[in-house]
């Protein structure tokens, strides 16, 4: 099969598909590599270590489109490119579609095959392609709410460990899926206050064995939520519904009771986001005041750790990589309902029941397609 891999286009977005050693895996295996010039380069990968691995370098997109069977991207096809997508081609990357009716609208049209990282799922319910974003995503969350907190960045000059003699600050988490519970670590190791607020009551008794004695596990409800939202420094936004849209959990008149200062960090920004008060930022101008509480909404956050996550991305995502480019798509989601979890739009047709929900499409089953 011949694979493409574009480089990233959208604002501020450093990571690539795959590394040089995964092109050797694709390349051992017969398939043909086509690398975008300058792709990996943010990553600390450069086209030499890409050409010695198999890959062809090509110098511009527009030579990938028209030649790759599958495409391989971090991130959702941006607006300039999708007149560029043609029936029948496979398009494997995050998508997020159920935060953009109009982009899923648009790969409706085109007739790309559509399969999205972020719902790729086993059979434990776990999001194997979510996973090691969201464990580089909860601690940077931590980073930024700290950095955040500072006077000079238009925090209210807390610092989350405290010292000796003062109280330490207090982080409010909503979710406790792989981003709170990574978040919540760093949070704890800093010495902070921190709660962890989720619907599932099994996953607050697994977070209470492994969280340290400074981390509170409470159920997620809005009554709970108002109580804290007035003692919390930082609020981190981290629930998810695969496929669908983030629920919102704090409104404009809950974020009203926030100390002057206090920071919000939404990492489900991209499903939509979880504050009423969102609204998607970037890495070179991630925050805004409403009401007194800076909010960071970067919806690419591990984009500003590139070689941590192109890295741990690859390792995750290349065995899906392969059994796409070894067997078509097709037989790869009659084999392997992990990667039928993940078709989200294919040719024409929404594949995934939550998408379609979240925009009151029809819903198609994937296999009624095959």
């Amino acid at each position: 099969m011949i694979v493409g891999v574009l480089k990233e286009i959208k604002a501020d977005e450093n990571r690539v598909a795959i590394t040089p050693a995964g092109v050797e895996i694709m390349t051992q295996r017969g398939h043909k590599v086509l690398l975008e010039k300058g792709a990996g380069k943010p990553s600390g990968f450069d086209d030499r270590m890409y050409r010695d691995s198999g890959a062809t370098i090509v110098s511009t997109p527009d030579k990938i489109f028209p030649k790759a069977e599958l495409l391989l991207r971090v991130k959702e096809p941006q607006p300039s490119e999708l007149v560029h997508l043609r029936p029948g081609q496979v398009y494997f990357a995050y998508l997020h579609l159920a935060a953009s009716k109009k982009l899923c609208r648009a790969l409706m049209k085109a007739g790309t095959v559509n399969i999205a990282y972020e719902t790729i799922q086993k059979t434990n319910g776990s999001l194997p392609l979510l996973t090691p974003m969201s464990e580089v995503a909860g601690p940077m969350a931590i980073q930024e709410g700290a950095k955040y907190l500072e006077m000079s960045h238009g925090g209210h000059g807390v610092l989350l460990g405290g010292v000796p003699g003062v109280d330490p600050g207090t982080v409010l988490i909503l979710g406790g899926g792989v981003v709170g519970l990574n978040a919540a670590k760093m949070a704890s190791g800093l010495g902070a206050k921190v709660y962890i607020l989720d619907i599932d009551l099994q996953r607050l008794r697994y977070l209470s064995d492994v969280m340290p004695s400074n981390c509170f596990l409470l159920m997620s409800n809005p009554a709970n939520i108002r109580e804290l939202l007035p003692k919390a420094d930082v609020v981190v936004g981290a629930p998810l519904i695969p496929g669908s849209r983030t629920p919102i959990l704090v409104t404009r008149e809950m974020m009203k009771t926030m100390k002057q200062g206090a920071v919000v960090i939404d990492v489900s920004i991209d499903q939509g986001g979880c504050f009423e008060t969102s609204k998607e930022t970037t890495h070179a101008d991630p925050t805004y005041k409403i009401d007194g509480v800076v909010h960071y909404a970067v919806s690419n956050m591990p984009g500003a750790l590139p070689r941590t996550s192109t890295l741990a991305l690859t390792n995750a995502t290349l065995p899906y990589v392969v059994q796409i480019a070894d067997k078509g798509w097709q037989r790869a989601v009659y084999e392997n309902p992990e990667i039928g979890a993940g078709a989200n739009v294919v040719a024409g047709k929404v594949t995934h029941k939550s998408l379609a929900d979240a925009h009151s499409l029809k819903y198609v089953s994937v296999e009624a397609l095959l």
